[in-house]
């Protein structure tokens, strides 16, 4: 007999590396569930029998919600959650506003709170154990003079801690928590980004392709041991200079 069919759930799903982990997952015969704010006009992820499309901010509620429960109508399960919605932008220290603030927290933060928090209670109520793989940044462990990103790496780094509180809270119900580091990858983000400068932004001189970051997710995914991991995928940029 075949194993019933899993589903995920990917924000930030429209493009770049969201896309790129939905088409991941469909490739491995996963039901998903993509969300992001327009995510109904993406150019890279269509709907079908097997991909819902949701429109929405992350941030609210509402929208996680909405998510949760339409995995429930059209599929019938929850059994991987990527986090993958995120804010960036850099500014000097002083110069983020108090919108600026308020932004990066709807997003980074409260994008993951209120859609986690659904999807374990599902978890749990399902007895099956379950995934939860976040997106954070290498920036957060390894500052980079020239970057001015202390703002959004402030909420980046809250992630990398809360991912490690959830897999041991969650280890015995059998929920893995792991999070994924990205350092510079070439992404929609970075179109007129210098390739110089990207190149620059890695040890190995070779930023990181959206499938280098999918691949980093579909192992954890597989990984049935590892629980409360970071892993990076950023050229070795976690390790400090050079």
């Amino acid at each position: 007999m075949s194993s019933p069919q899993k589903t995920a759930i990917v924000t930030g799903a429209s493009q770049g590396i969201g896309a790129g982990i939905v088409k991941a997952f469909v490739e491995r015969g996963f039901n998903v569930v993509a969300n992001s704010r327009k995510m109904t006009q993406s150019t890279e992820v269509a709907a079908s029998n097997q991909v819902a499309l949701l429109d929405g901010d992350i941030g609210e509620p509402a929208t996680a919600a909405n998510i949760v429960e339409t995995a429930m109508a059209r599929f019938g399960a929850i059994d991987v959650l990527v986090n993958n919605a995120g804010v960036f932008f850099t500014k000097p220290f002083t110069e983020y506003t108090a919108q600026d603030f308020k932004s990066i927290i709807s997003t980074n933060i409260d994008g993951f709170l209120y859609v986690t928090q659904l999807s374990i209670k599902q978890m749990l109520a399902q007895k099956s154990g379950g995934n939860i793989v976040t997106i954070t940044a290498a920036l957060a462990r390894n500052p980079i003079r020239g970057v001015a990103a202390a703002v959004p790496m402030l909420t980046k780094g809250g992630l990398e801690t809360i991912t490690q509180h959830l897999a041991l809270e969650y280890a015995k119900d059998g929920i893995r928590v792991n999070a994924v580091a990205p350092g510079a990858v070439y992404t929609p983000l970075h179109t007129d980004t210098p390739k110089d400068v990207m190149e620059g932004l890695s040890p190995m001189g070779m930023p990181s392709t959206v499938k280098d970051i999918a691949d980093a997710v579909m192992y954890l995914i597989d990984a049935v041991t590892v629980t409360g991991h970071i892993l990076y995928v950023d050229g070795g940029a976690h390790f400090g200079r050079w």
